[in-house]
C-alpha cells in the first residue's frame, strides 16, 4: 500500500515506522527541520524504539519524509492524520483546525484516499466532519501509546480499534496488525462515535487512577502515614492491582490534561449530569497546589527551590502540560526563588527563571530539590530532595 502520515509527532512517526516495514510510507510535516532530521535517520523525538528502527526504515527506501503536500497525497491509498489537537479553553473543546486543513488538502489532491484520524478528537467529530465536507472516506482509529514508548506500543498493541464496521476498516486494521510483533491482538470494530468515546474514557480512567493514588498520598503525607504500605496493601487486591499506582505531582503530558477537559465538555454539551468525570480535573489541580505548599513547608527559612527536570517522565523529552510547570507558577506566586535543571533546554532562561546547565552547581545552589521522579543523580543529595516517587516508576 501507499500510505501517507500527516504529522510526525510521536503518534505519526511511530505509525510511519510501523507501517514502513511492509508498505511505502511518506511522512509529511510542515516543519522542514523535522523532515530533514527524519531523512537523515535521526529521530526528532525521544523514543528508544523509534531511534533504533528509523535508520532501517529510511535505508530501505520505504519511508521518506517531505514538506511537499502534492507529493505526499497524490498516490496515497491511505492517509493517517496525526496532527496535534490541543484543548482550547476558550471554546472548551479540542482545536481540530489542523485536521480540517489536512482534509481540505487531501480532497483537492486525492479525494479518493481513505483518511484515518489518529489524533484525539471530541465525541461525535467524525460524523459531524463527514457531513461538513460531504464525504464518507473518513474514519477514526484511536491510538493507545505512551510517550517515549510509542513505537514499542505500536509493535505490541494492547488492542486495535477502528471506528467503522466495513471491509476497508478491516483492511486498515490488518495493516497495523501486519507490522506488529505481537500477533494475538484483540481487534474491535465499532461505530465512529463509540471509537471516539473509547479513547476519551480510557484516558479519563487512567487520569482518575492517577488522581486517586495522589489523593491517597496527600492524606498519608499530611497525617504522617506510610503511603507505600497503604498502596501496597490495597494493591494486593487483584481487583485493584499493583500497577499505575505510583504517586506523582499530578498527571500531565500530551494526552491526559486535554482529554479529561474534553470529556467534561462532552458531558456539559450533552447536558449529562456527572460527578466523577469533572472531579478528576479538579483533583489534579488540588494535588498540585497541595504539593507546592508541602515544598514551601520543607523550604522553611531557606531560600532557593531547585526544580530537577521539567520533563514528565523518564525517556521523554516533553514537558508540555507537565504538572511541575503549574507547581513552579504557584511557587512564583508565593515569591519563592526557583532555579531549574533541565538538559533538554538549551537556553539559560525558562519562563523568566534561571536554568542551570551544570548538575553539581544546581545541587549546590538548591536548598530544596524538587523531583517528580527520582534519579540516581540525586542520591548524593537525598536529604535535600522533595519527591513523592515511592515505587521508582513512571506509572
Amino acid at each position: 500500500m501507499n500510505i501517507t502520515i500527516a504529522g510526525t509527532g510521536y503518534v505519526g512517526l511511530s505509525n510511519a515506522i510501523l507501517l514502513a516495514q511492509n508498505n511505502n510510507v511518506i511522512a509529511l510535516d510542515i516543519i522542514p527541520e523535522k523532515v530533514a532530521l527524519i531523512n537523515q535517520e535521526k529521530s526528532p523525538i525521544e523514543d528508544t524504539e523509534i531511534e533504533a528502527y528509523l535508520p532501517k526504515a529510511i535505508q530501505s527506501g520505504k519511508l521518506k519524509a517531505t514538506i511537499d503536500k502534492e507529493k505526499a497525497y497524490k498516490n496515497a491509498d491511505f492517509v493517517i492524520i496525526a496532527t496535534p489537537t490541543d484543548y482550547d479553553p476558550i471554546t472548551n473543546t479540542f482545536n481540530t483546525k489542523s485536521i480540517e486543513m489536512v482534509i481540505k488538502d487531501i480532497l483537492q489532491i486525492n479525494p479518493n484516499a481513505l483518511m484515518i484520524i489518529k489524533s484525539t478528537i471530541p465525541i461525535g467529530y467524525v460524523l459531524e466532519t463527514r457531513k461538513k465536507f460531504n464525504i464518507e472516506n473518513l474514519i477514526f482509529s484511536p491510538e493507545f501509546l505512551r510517550e517515549g514508548k510509542a513505537l514499542y506500543d505500536n509493535l505490541h498493541p494492547s488492542r486495535i480499534v477502528v471506528g467503522e464496521k466495513t471491509q476497508r476498516a478491516q483492511t486498515f486494521a490488518n495493516l497495523l496488525l501486519e507490522g506488529a510483533e505481537k500477533k494475538d491482538v484483540p481487534l474491535l470494530f465499532t461505530n465512529p462515535t463509540e471509537a471516539e468515546a473509547i479513547k476519551l474514557f480510557a484516558n479519563n480512567y487512567l487520569a482518575m487512577r492517577v488522581a486517586y493514588f495522589n489523593e491517597l498520598d496527600s492524606y498519608a503525607l499530611a497525617t504522617d502515614l506510610s503511603a507505600e504500605e497503604i498502596i501496597t496493601g490495597i494493591g494486593y487486591d487483584p481487583r485493584i492491582g499493583l500497577h499505575y499506582n505510583n504517586p506523582s505531582f499530578g498527571y500531565g503530558g500530551y494526552c491526559l490534561p486535554k482529554d479529561t477537559k474534553q470529556l467534561v465538555a462532552n458531558y456539559k454539551n450533552a447536558n449529562v449530569p456527572n460527578a466523577v468525570i469533572e472531579a478528576i480535573v479538579v483533583s489534579n489541580t488540588i494535588r498540585k497546589e497541595f504539593i507546592a505548599e508541602q515544598i514551601i513547608k520543607q523550604l522553611g527559612n531557606k531560600k532557593i527551590v531547585g526544580i530537577y527536570r521539567l520533563i514528565m517522565k523518564e525517556g521523554s523529552d516533553n514537558f508540555r502540560s507537565s504538572a511541575i510547570e503549574d507547581i513552579i507558577n504557584y511557587l512564583k506566586s508565593k515569591k519563592v526563588e526557583v532555579i531549574i535543571y533541565e538538559p533538554v533546554l538549551k537556553e539559560n532562561k525558562h519562563d523568566g527563571l534561571e536554568v542551570i546547565a551544570e548538575l553539581q552547581n544546581f545541587k549546590n545552589r538548591s536548598d530544596v530539590i524538587v523531583a517528580n521522579r527520582l534519579s540516581k543523580e540525586l542520591l548524593d543529595v537525598s536529604e535535600k530532595v522533595f519527591t513523592r516517587d515511592i515505587f521508582n516508576s513512571d506509572s
